[in-house]
């Protein structure tokens, strides 16, 4: 069976999609929850980045979901230290998400990056502290926590094949980062 590629440019995922959202004709309405995530490619080198952000007037529970998910990602980013495991960055993302009552969508998290978009190793969302990959000096990772508004870790893929919504049709928010793992610490590489 053939991959089939993604049809844009970038991934535009609105309200209950939680992540790959293929742009399409709808036209944004005051109070939708919109995420963005964006790849670019550099002499050879890949990134990778997303946020998420209300439109027009924000609702109270859109705006702590979107916080919780910046929340996991800096909570990721900090435990990215040489000497730590893979795992201690999924436990630092999915501790901040469970605490927070949010759901998980299981199988989806990070990737390594480098000279392409998905490389190994798999970054997790949530997982078990001192596991996993070794992180060393020079190791490009791409952390990127997803929150499910409902508390349910549930998903389903859209008629488009790649959109992932929500199975109970609550919101979801996603913010990503790539960092570079160095001896004086992590790095955010698509830092604004």
């Amino acid at each position: 069976k053939r991959h089939t590629p993604f049809p844009a440019v970038l991934c535009t995922s609105v309200n209950e999609a939680i992540v790959h959202g293929v742009p399409n004709a709808y036209r944004l309405r005051d109070g939708d929850l919109v995420s963005l995530d964006c790849g670019a490619e550099l002499a050879g080198w890949v990134g990778d980045s997303a946020i998420s952000f209300t439109v027009g007037t924000p609702r109270p529970e859109d705006t702590r979901l979107i916080a919780t998910a910046e929340r996991a990602l800096e909570a990721g980013i900090a435990a990215a230290v040489v000497g730590n495991r893979i795992g201690d960055i999924a436990h630092a993302i999915g501790t901040v998400c469970r605490t927070a009552g949010y759901g998980i969508p299981e199988g989806f998290g990070g990737h390594g990056i480098g000279r392409r978009m998905h490389e190994d190793p798999g970054v997790p969302n949530e997982g078990r502290p001192g596991r996993g990959m070794p992180l060393r000096p020079g190791m490009a990772i791409a952390i990127e926590p997803m929150v499910i508004a409902g508390g349910g870790d549930g998903y389903h893929p859209a008629p488009d094949g790649w959109t992932l919504r929500t199975n109970d049709g609550s919101r979801a928010a996603h913010a990503e980062h790539t960092v570079a793992i160095t001896e004086d610490g992590p790095r955010i590489l698509t830092a604004l």
